[in-house]
């Protein structure tokens, strides 16, 4: 079922994406100096738009996905604390668990009654 969902999605960005690369298939330039757009050095010639258009799509993607990362930083590192001490209970349950069973206390030593046989209601 994933998969049908995953080539749904697939085929609905394809239906997009090849008629936008046929719209816009002319050559471009792309100058990457503000200062002097004719510089050959830093000009970029014959470039097909629809390139640029996928090229910066992409590179949007990638910084967002690295802003959304480096915001959620601060749960990452509490989760990892969280599961460190997770493991730390974990293991020293399980030595408890190992050591055997609690022993039964003493029936004529003094100390806290039982709960006598009431309902609390």
């Amino acid at each position: 079922m994933t998969r049908f969902i995953k080539n749904m999605i697939l085929f609905a960005i394809a239906v997009v994406l090849v008629p936008l690369s046929v719209a816009n298939r002319h050559t471009v330039s792309l100058s990457l100096n503000p200062f002097d757009p004719t510089d050959p050095r830093l000009t970029l010639t014959d470039i097909p738009l629809f390139w640029v258009i996928f090229a910066s799509l992409g590179i949007g993607v990638i910084v967002g996905g690295l802003g959304a990362w480096a915001k959620q930083g601060r749960w990452r590192k509490e989760a990892r604390i969280k599961r460190r001490e997770a493991e730390k209970w974990h293991k020293e349950a399980d030595q408890l668990r190992d050591m055997g069973p609690a022993p039964q206390p003493v029936s004529g030593v003094k100390g806290l009654t039982g709960p006598d046989k009431r309902s609390a209601a």
